[in-house]
């Protein structure tokens, strides 16, 4: 999965906070406030993210009806899944990561870690 550019980073967070499938009409409307966009952009953008496997669409009439393909939390756990297993020593990388997090973050991850074991599932196979 690759990462994402500044106009796909604020389109797809404008899809994530809709939460229900959207023409691209809808999204234009939604970032006409930020900034001045032209609707073949937002098509595009919103086109290129469907190629990407980010969006997936729904004909609707001549048009089409988007939403995001995962949610937003699913889809940073994976981009960190990525950077993660790209590292020549994702041990290390680990430990960096967690020295530069929040504390109230650790605390979150303790919680999840006491609460769910993925291997779990993995073992009662």
């Amino acid at each position: 999965m690759q990462r994402l550019g500044e106009l796909e980073a604020v389109v797809m967070e404008r899809l994530w906070s809709l939460n229900r499938p959207v023409a691209v009409r809808d999204v234009l409307e939604e970032l006409h406030g930020d900034r001045p966009l032209a609707y073949t952009t937002v098509m595009t953008v919103m086109d290129n993210l469907h190629r990407k496997g980010m969006l997936v669409r729904e004909k609707d009439g001549r048009a089409y009806r988007y939403r995001a393909a995962q949610p937003r939390d699913e889809y940073t756990a994976t981009i960190m899944g990525q950077a993660l297993a790209s590292s020549t020593n994702p041990s290390a990388a680990l430990l960096h990561f967690l020295e530069t997090i929040p504390s109230d973050n650790i605390a979150l991850l303790r919680e999840a870690l006491g609460e769910h074991d993925p291997h779990d599932d993995e073992r009662r196979s």
